[in-house]
């Protein structure tokens, strides 16, 4: 009798997705996916960009109160000509960058160690979520005083905002880490080194991205609320500036650059997150595709 050799599904999926055809096709479809959400996603501005253009057109608005967006391109292309533009974008870029950095890190660090030990939690967490809920309007003068108007102070101001959200949701990504997993460890014998990279970030890694997400947010407003506090150079002076000299369309033009900025962040985030969470199975919504 001659033995047959068994092909198994696993072998026969992997020398599927091995073919050069298979794969390109999937590519394309990939490519198509994104290319078709991004173009939904543009629909709705487009349609304000469209109904503002013709409002302001037909009904004459002021351009002191509401400008229309031909006249804020015009004022974007003059601002990028004299090289203005780009010099204040490259400070405020700078700023938000340090603050998170250092806001996020430290967000991380503390998150993982209240998560990890219930003393920690109990002498930190208190103070921390009471801190939480100052505002930064309230904050920023205290800042000033401490730190000057130098950069310290905003990219401090900066860090304070981007602390809190990697922080709570660092927390809580630990504490939701199921319990059986660390049965499993303690029989597999895991040393403390190993349950924290193999088994507790990687079960909390959903909520630590949605943290990163929320700290670039809130790293993009205190970037916003330090340069409008007092400021010489930057996207935020550049808004007061213009609204001291009543130039409306560029305070639009610092508005639209805030707004692109904080969803280009995002935007990274999130394609982190589909590169770090394959893995997980959820639900994506009706006519996900």
């Amino acid at each position: 009798m001659s033995k047959a050799k068994l092909a198994f599904p696993s072998e026969n999926l992997e020398s599927k997705f091995r073919n050069p055809a298979v794969t390109k096709q999937a590519k394309s479809t990939k490519f198509q996916g994104s290319a078709l959400i991004m173009t939904r996603g543009l629909v709705l501005p487009i349609i304000i960009v469209v109904v503002w253009q013709l409002a302001g057109s037909l009904l004459h608005v002021s351009n002191t109160i509401l400008p229309t967006p031909l006249d804020i391109f015009h004022s974007f292309l003059e601002l990028a000509r004299t090289g203005e533009l780009f010099g204040h974008i490259k400070i405020s870029v700078f700023r938000a960058l340090i603050g998170f950095i250092l806001g996020a890190s430290l967000g991380l660090l503390f998150g993982t160690l209240t998560g990890l030990s219930n003393k920690a939690e109990q002498f930190v967490d208190p103070s921390l979520q009471m801190l939480r809920t100052v505002p930064h309007l309230a904050l920023s003068p205290l800042f000033i005083l401490w730190f000057g108007l130098g950069e310290l102070s905003k990219e401090l101001l900066i860090a304070l905002g981007a602390f809190f959200p990697l922080y709570v949701n660092t927390l809580l990504g630990i504490r939701g880490v199921d319990k059986k997993l660390f049965d499993v460890a303690r029989i597999l014998e895991f040393s403390r080194w190993n349950q924290v990279t193999k088994l507790i970030f990687p079960a909390a890694l959903p909520n630590i991205l949605l943290g990163v997400r929320l700290s670039l947010g809130a790293a993009w407003l205190g970037l916003v609320v330090s340069e409008l506090m007092g400021a010489s150079e930057g996207i935020g002076y550049l808004i007061m500036d213009a609204r001291q000299f009543t130039r409306t369309e560029v305070v639009f033009v610092g508005i639209i650059i805030f707004a692109l900025g904080g969803k280009i962040g995002d935007s990274l985030v999130r394609v982190l997150e589909s590169r770090f969470l394959k893995w997980r199975d959820s639900y994506q919504g009706e006519n996900a595709a």
